[in-house]
């Protein structure tokens, strides 16, 4: 059974277009909140129903740091991220160490990494 084409809805298009401003991963309740902007009646429950759709359709991907609840980014190329431990948001790293096997015990594969960085962003970093 064929499923049915994604209607796109102005719920939906104020989710994405939240998502591709912000230029970094955020969580649900901040997706709500600044799509709210645009959409004022949008619910949470709405916006996780439409999350849901826009990573199934690979416009969105989920970013799962330890102990964190999920953020939503664009779906863009390998890079890393960076967690304030301040203001608790996370950022977009784009560079990379590269090949990682040397850091993995003798006779492993290594398939794939995740880098997080932890400290505190400029707007949080004391001054010098």
């Amino acid at each position: 059974m064929e499923q049915a084409p994604q209607r796109s809805t102005r719920q939906r298009t104020a989710i994405r277009a939240t998502v591709d401003q912000a230029g970094r991963p955020l969580l649900a309740q901040e997706i709500l909140e600044l799509a709210q902007l645009e959409v004022p009646g949008l619910s949470l429950a709405t916006v996780y129903r439409n999350l849901k759709s826009l990573v199934e359709g690979a416009e969105l991907q989920v970013v799962q740091l330890p102990g964190e609840n999920p953020r939503y980014e664009a779906v863009h190329g390998h890079h890393h991220h960076f967690l304030c431990r301040q203001c608790q948001r996370v950022f977009d790293i784009h560079a990379c160490p590269g090949n990682l096997a040397r850091l993995a015990p003798a006779g492993f594969s290594v398939e794939d990494h995740e880098l997080t960085l932890y400290g505190r962003c400029p707007d949080c970093r004391p001054a010098p």
